[in-house]
């Protein structure tokens, strides 16, 4: 006999406060090993020694490194997608705990990727694992979907349905950290580069050489000032611009640069296209610098730690589900029935695989996770426990409520 929702509720808070030690054992095992620079495979290994514990029905690597496991064989299709890659640490001074082994201070867990994003991974492999004891994964195939995000949003996603394992879900959750929220949508991102040639010269003799510096200086001042004419849309909110990087090429300290480049990323909201954001930047440039100062946009096409390349541009569109759509409507009913009050969905500030997910692909997606992404690449990286604990009872009841 099925449960009911409040049945199947309170059978599922009885097992998350059983294993509720295990889960912050789980948690505190994976921050501390570490993964920047999308190197997966230990912390891939435990997360899969977790799944294999759980009764995963199949679990392994793919062929980009991602980790993945699967409960069920169903028709219907949902993937629960945590990144699972960090940010460096950036200065070790800057940090007054080891950024691995962390520290819980007032029930929050401070350590690298405890927010972004490994917070919501063991709820997801608790959540999927008490569903399925539960008979609530009853036509479903499930899988938890660790993967590699944090240097090129949406490619691991990507790979998932065009090559390993060439399946593309009905519905994913993104567990990005939401602060216990329903989220349906985000600002998309375009990646650029300004490129400007000159002619070289020593520093002592610069009359005769061409700056490719000088050539920038128009166009970053152009970009500082052009934010405020940028688009805007009711529930996505505002375009925004900033020059993220600077190179420049020059034969030593005392000779005149020539190449420079700047690179510029650009949030977009509804309503503004790739073409005219780029056609934005090439009007920054003077007139007299056209034939020499060129604006490109930027690829990835970087091997994952196993030697797979997968070429993408960097290209990320912006995406939204109304408040009505079906798979934000399960959600929100989905946080009521754990007992968190009535609010209304929002959304990311930063970016996330959804880019690929809900504005590629066009698969219904939506966000839940522990912890507040203002505090994601920074020292105070972290995520209440209690918070991340409670999050497995949103992944494990969601799946039944999705009509």
């Amino acid at each position: 006999m099925a449960l009911s929702k409040v049945e199947a509720v309170q059978e599922i808070q009885k097992r998350v406060d059983a294993a509720e030690e295990d889960i912050i054992k789980f948690m505190r095992d994976i921050v501390a090993i570490p993964s920047m620079e999308g190197q997966l495979k230990d912390v891939g290994e435990r997360i899969a020694a977790e799944m294999n514990k759980m009764g995963f029905d199949e679990v392994r690597f793919d062929k980009m490194g991602n980790i993945m496991g699967r409960i069920g064989n169903g028709e219907k299709v949902i993937v629960y997608d945590s990144h699972i890659d960090t940010v460096g640490v950036g200065d070790p001074e800057e940090w007054d705990w080891d950024p691995f082994v962390g520290k819980v201070e007032d029930g929050v867990l401070f350590a690298r990727g405890a927010c972004d994003e490994k917070g919501s991974t063991p709820g997801m492999i608790y959540g999927l694992s008490f569903a399925r004891d539960l008979g609530l994964l009853e036509g479903w195939t499930a899988w938890y979907f660790g993967n590699m995000e944090e240097w090129c949003d949406g490619i691991a996603p990507n790979t998932f349905v065009e090559v390993d394992p060439k399946i593309t879900p009905d519905f994913v959750v993104i567990g990005e950290p939401t602060k216990m929220n329903v989220y349906r949508g985000h600002k998309g991102r375009l990646e650029m580069r300004v490129v400007a040639k000159g002619v070289s010269a020593h520093a002592a003799s610069n009359q005769v050489g061409d700056n490719a510096i000088y050539k920038l200086i128009p166009v970053i001042a152009g970009i500082r000032d052009l934010e405020p004419s940028l688009g805007n849309h009711e529930f996505l909110g505002h375009g925004k611009i900033t020059v993220s990087d600077m190179t420049v090429q020059t034969p030593s300290i005392n000779a005149v640069p020539d190449e420079a480049i700047i690179y510029i990323d650009r949030r977009m909201t509804f309503g503004e296209t790739k073409e005219e954001v780029v056609a934005q930047i090439e009007a920054l440039i003077p007139e007299e610098f056209k034939s020499t100062v060129k604006v490109e946009e930027l690829f990835y096409e970087e091997a994952s730690y196993t030697g797979f390349v997968f070429p993408v541009d960097k290209y990320f569109p912006a995406w939204a589900y109304e408040e009505n759509h079906p798979l934000v409507q399960a959600g929100l009913e989905a946080r009521e029935a754990i007992g968190f009050e009535k609010a209304p969905a929002g959304k990311w500030e930063f970016s996330t695989n959804g880019v690929y997910w809900a504005g590629k692909a066009k698969i219904a997606a939506i966000g839940f996770g522990p912890g507040d992404e203002v505090t994601a690449h920074t020292v105070l990286d972290s995520v209440p426990l209690d918070d991340m604990v409670k999050a497995t009872e949103f992944y494990a009841i969601l799946p039944s409520l999705i009509k």
